[in-house]
C-alpha cells in the first residue's frame, strides 16, 4: 500500500517499507528503506540537524544545510555530494516538490525502455524546476522490491541538454560493504568487496552495453553481515547499455548512492513538450543476510521481469551443436548428433553459428540470412521436419546486431553499420555493428529473423551479439532503444518462441534483456570450475531459472582442464541444463551416464530451476541448495585435494525442525585408470595403468563410489550432515568417496511422509 500525510510518504507491505517527507523548503528528505514501518516513525527515523556544520552551505532563506538524506538533488544547491542531475549551460537552482500522485498499477514507461510488471503500486513525485523544466520520480511497490525512475519533461520554450540524469538518487545511514561483479571475455563475475569510504567507488560500463567488464548489479552490507543474518541491500538497473553507479560515504555518516545511464560523452537535447526517461532501478532489502536478500531478488525477478510465458514453466533442455562442429557441418552430420541428443533425453536440437550465408569462418557472412544450402540443402524447414520426425524441436543461433565487411549485406549498405564517435572504424571479433538507431536496420533484421523463425517453425533463438560497442553517449542509447524495439517487434507476437540471449557469453547478462529473454547464456567458458564461480556470484542478483549452463567436453577447449563428467554435470545441474560437445566421441559408458543425469534432472527440474535458491555454509568446498519444501538438493564443489583429509559436514537451511528428511547422496562413478599405481596393490594380476586393458575397460565400465543414506531430522541436518570421509591414501573402504581433483556431491533431502 502507498500511504501519505502531511507530506510524507510510505510506501509498505509486508516484507518491506521506504518512506521520505516533504520539508518546508520543498526537498525530498529520505527516512527509510527496509523493513516496514509505521507513518507514525518519522520523527524516530529522521536525522536531528542541530546546528549543522560550520562549512556547510545552503540556498538563501533555508536555515539548514544540505547535508541531509535526500532523495533527489542538484548541484549548485550547496549539496556538494555526487548530483544525480546536469545540464550544459544551466544555471542550477535545484527541484522543488510540487505534487504527488499515487496509481494502483505500474505507470507505462512511454519509450522503448523495458520495464518491470505485474500487480503493483506506484506512486509519483513532481518536482518543478526554475525555468519549467519538470522532473517526475516514479517509485512503484512490488512484493519483495521497490523500483525507481525518472522522468524529465521540457516545459519550456527552448530545447535543454541534458549530460546526466541518474535513475535514482538514495542517502542512507551506517556504514557499509560494496560489492561489485567484475571481469572479461570468459571470466565474468569475478566478486570484488570493499569498504565504502569518504572516496567514492564507480560501478561502470562503456562498453556499449552492460558488459562482462561490470555487471550492472551490486550489493551493499553491513559489515559482518553473513549469508543468513545481518542487512543486505541489492540494487540493480533494468538497461542493457551503458551505466553507471556510484556510492559514497559523507563525513557526516550518510551514504549517497546513484545508478542509471553512464554521463559518459552523454548529452541529449530535449526539444520543448519532449521528455527524456531513465530506464528504471531495482532496490531490494533483506535483514537475512545475502541469502534473503538473493531470494528476494530472485522472487522479483521470476515474477516481475521475465516474460510472461514464461514465468514458472520450465525450461527444456537442450543440444548446441557449436563445440562439437563449429563452422563444418551438413544436415546428415546435424541429423546422427540429434538422434543421439535424442538418445541421451534432450528435447531441443539448437543449430548454432555457420547456416548462412558463406559463413564457413567468424570472417564472412554476418547480415545476410539465405541458408547456405550446402549445407542445409533442405532448408531450416527441411531440418525442423526431420528433428520433429526424431522428437526434437528446433532452435536457431542469430547474430542480428553485426556484419561483416564481407557480407551481401555490407556491400549494399555501408552506411547501416555503426562506427566510433571518432569515425574510426573499429573491428572486433571481424565485424561491424550495425547502427540500431536507424528505422530501416532495424526494419531489415525484424523482416529477416521473423521470416526465419516463421519458415523454420523455430522454438528456441539463441540471439548472440559478439563484440563490444565503441558508441558512446546518446548515440549508445539510441541503439540500446532501437535493441528493445527489435526484440519487441519480433518476440511479442511470438511469445511461445524461448529466447535466450548471449553477447560473448555473459557481457549482457542484464534486466534488461531478461524483460525478453528468460534465460542468458552465462559465459562462454564452460568449464565446469570455472562455472563454480560464475554461478555462484550470478546468483547473488540473478535466479538460476536464467542462467544457461552446459555440459562440455574434457579437458576443456579454454583451460586444458580434465573435470569428472559428474562433476560437469553436477554443476549444469545449477542453471538450465545443455549438453555442447561432438557426441559421437562418447564412450559407452559416458552416454550412460549423460542419461542418468538427464533423467535425475528432468525428475527434479523445476526445483533446481525455481526453487528457493541458498548458498550454504561447508566445512570445506562450495555448496548450495535449492529447495520447493518437498525436496531439499545440496549440491557440494569441491576443487584441488589435498593429503589426509578431515571430516567434513554440510549445512542445509530451511527445513522444518521437528519433520524428518530421508536422506540420499546421488549415485557416481569412477573411472578406474584415476587410481594409477594402486592398481597394482589391489588387482590380482599386473596391469599398466594407462595401458590398453584399463583404457578399453573404462570406455565400457566404471566403478561405482559410495552411497550415502540416512534418515534425520531438520534439526540435526542444519546443525550439520556429516559426510562419508574422503581418500585418505591410507587404504580402501567401501564407505569412502573414493574422488579426486574437481569432485562434486548431490545430496537429495525429501520429507518422509
Amino acid at each position: 500500500m502507498i500511504l501519505s500525510e502531511n507530506n510524507v510518504f510510505l510506501l509498505k507491505n509486508d516484507n518491506i517499507s521506504y518512506m521520505f517527507r516533504v520539508t518546508e523548503h520543498g526537498n525530498l528528505e529520505h527516512l527509510h528503506f527496509g523493513l516496514p514501518i509505521q507513518l507514525g516513525d518519522v520523527d524516530a527515523l529522521s536525522v536531528k540537524y542541530g546546528t549543522g556544520w560550520g562549512s556547510n552551505s545552503g540556498p538563501e532563506g533555508e536555515e539548514f544545510p544540505m547535508y541531509y538524506p535526500l532523495e533527489w538533488s542538484c548541484l549548485g544547491t550547496g549539496d556538494y555530494r555526487e548530483s544525480p542531475t546536469e545540464f550544459a549551460g544551466e544555471d542550477p537552482a535545484g527541484f522543488k516538490f510540487s505534487y504527488a500522485k499515487t496509481y494502483e498499477a505500474i505507470v507505462p514507461i512511454k519509450c522503448s525502455l523495458p520495464q518491470a510488471r505485474g500487480k503493483a503500486e506506484t506512486l509519483e513525485i513532481v518536482l518543478a524546476y526554475v525555468g519549467g523544466l519538470t522532473l517526475h520520480l516514479f517509485y512503484t511497490l512490488f512484493d519483495t522490491a521497490i523500483t525507481r525512475r525518472a522522468v524529465l519533461v521540457n516545459n519550456t520554450d527552448q530545447p535543454v541538454t541534458v549530460t546526466k540524469l541518474m535513475s535514482y538518487m538514495l542517502d542512507i545511514q551506517g556504514d557499509y560493504e560494496m560489492t561489485t561483479f567484475n571481469g572479461s571475455w570468459i571470466a565474468e563475475m569475478r566478486s570484488y568487496r570493499a569498504k565504502v569510504g569518504l572516496s567514492g567507488i564507480v560501478n561502470e560500463s562503456t562498453t556499449g552495453f552492460s558488459s562482462a567488464l561490470h555487471n550492472p548489479g551490486f550489493i551493499l552490507n553491513e559489515p559482518g553481515a553473513t549469508e543468513e543474518c545481518g542487512e543486505v541491500l541489492g540494487f540493480n538497473l533494468i538497461y542493457s547499455g551503458n551505466h553507471y553507479a556510484r556510492v559514497q560515504k559523507t563525513n557526516e555518516g550518510l551514504t549517497r548512492i546513484t545508478q542509471g545511464i553512464s554521463p559518459v560523452d552523454f548529452e541529449w537535447v530535449l526539444k520543448p513538450t519532449e521528455r527524456f526517461e531513465t530506464p528504471e532501478g531495482v532496490l531490494v532489502y533483506s535483514n537475512k543476510g545475502f541469502g534473503g536478500m538473493s531470494e528476494n531478488m530472485h522472487r522479483f525477478i521470476n515474477e516481475h521481469i521475465v516474460p510472461v510465458t514464461w514465468q514458472g514453466k520450465d525450461r527444456p533442455i537442450l543440444y548446441n551443436d557449436w563445440e562439437g562442429c563449429m563452422f563444418n557441418f551438413n544436415e546428415a552430420k546435424l541429423l546422427s548428433l540429434a538422434k543421439k541428443a535424442k538418445k541421451l533425453g534432450c528435447e531441443l536440437f539448437v543449430l548454432d553459428d555457420g547456416w548462412f550465408g558463406e559463413r564457413d569462418s567468424d570472417k564472412a557472412g554476418l547480415g545476410d540470412y539465405d541458408v547456405n544450402k550446402k549445407k542445409l540443402p533442405n532448408g531450416l524447414s527441411g531440418l525442423q521436419k526431420k528433428l520433429e520426425n526424431i522428437g526434437l524441436s528446433f532452435g536457431l543461433w542469430f547474430e542480428p546486431e553485426a556484419v561483416n565487411p564481407d557480407s551481401k549485406l555490407y556491400r549494399a549498405h555501408p552506411e547501416w553499420a555503426l562506427h566510433a564517435n571518432s569515425g574510426v572504424t573499429v573491428l572486433g571479433r571481424n565485424e561491424l555493428l550495425l547502427d540500431l538507431s536507424k528505422a530501416e536496420v532495424r526494419d531489415y533484421i525484424v523482416d529477416n529473423v521473423s521470416k526465419c523463425i516463421d519458415e523454420g517453425h523455430v522454438s528456441y533463438v539463441k540471439w548472440d551479439m559478439n563484440r563490444h560497442s565503441t558508441a558512446l553517449g546518446a548515440t549508445a542509447h539510441k541503439c540500446v532503444m532501437g535493441l528493445y524495439d527489435v526484440l519487441n517487434r519480433i518476440f511479442t507476437d511470438r511469445p511461445e518462441v524461448l529466447l535466450e540471449s548471449c553477447s560473448s557469453g555473459g557481457n549482457r547478462f542484464d534486466l534488461g534483456m531478461l524483460c525478453f529473454s528468460p534465460q542468458i547464456w552465462s559465459s562462454d567458458d564452460t568449464d565446469a570450475v570455472e562455472r563454480f564461480h560464475i554461478q555462484y556470484n550470478l546468483s547473488y542478483l540473478y535466479p538460476l531459472s536464467t542462467m544457461g549452463a552446459h555440459v562440455s567436453a574434457a579437458p576443456h577447449s579454454q583451460t586444458l582442464r580434465d573435470t569428472p563428467l559428474t562433476t560437469r554435470g553436477n554443476i549444469s545441474f545449477f542453471g538450465l541444463l545443455g549438453y555442447e560437445f561432438d557426441l559421437d566421441e562418447l564412450t559407452p559408458v559416458e552416454t550412460d551416464e549423460i542419461m542418468n543425469q538427464i533423467e535425475f534432472y528432468k525428475e527434479h527440474r523445476h526445483t533446481f530451476q525455481f526453487g528457493n535458491f541458498r548458498r550454504l555454509k561447508a566445512t570445506e568446498g562450495i555448496s548450495m541448495q535449492v529447495s520447493d519444501g518437498r525436496e531439499t538438493i545440496v549440491g557440494l564443489f569441491h576443487e584441488l585435494v589435498y593429503a589426509a583429509p578431515g571430516y567434513e559436514k554440510i549445512y542445509p537451511v530451511g527445513l522444518i525442525q521437528d519433520k524428518r528428511y530421508n536422506v540420499e547422496r546421488s549415485k557416481q562413478l569412477q573411472n578406474a585408470s584415476k587410481f594409477g599405481g594402486l592398481l597394482k596393490v589391489v588387482l590380482p594380476v599386473k596391469v599398466h595403468p594407462d595401458g590398453l586393458v584399463v583404457r578399453t575397460a573404462g570406455k565400457r565400465y566404471r566403478m561405482q563410489d559410495s552411497v550415502q543414506t540416512c534418515s534425520a531430522s531438520g534439526a540435526a541436518l542444519m546443525s550439520g550432515l556429516s559426510l562419508n570421509a574422503r581418500f585418505m591414501g591410507t587404504g580402501y573402504d567401501p564407505q569412502m568417496r573414493m574422488q579426486g581433483d574437481f569432485i562434486s556431491n548431490i545430496y537429495l533431502l525429501t520429507e518422509e511422509s
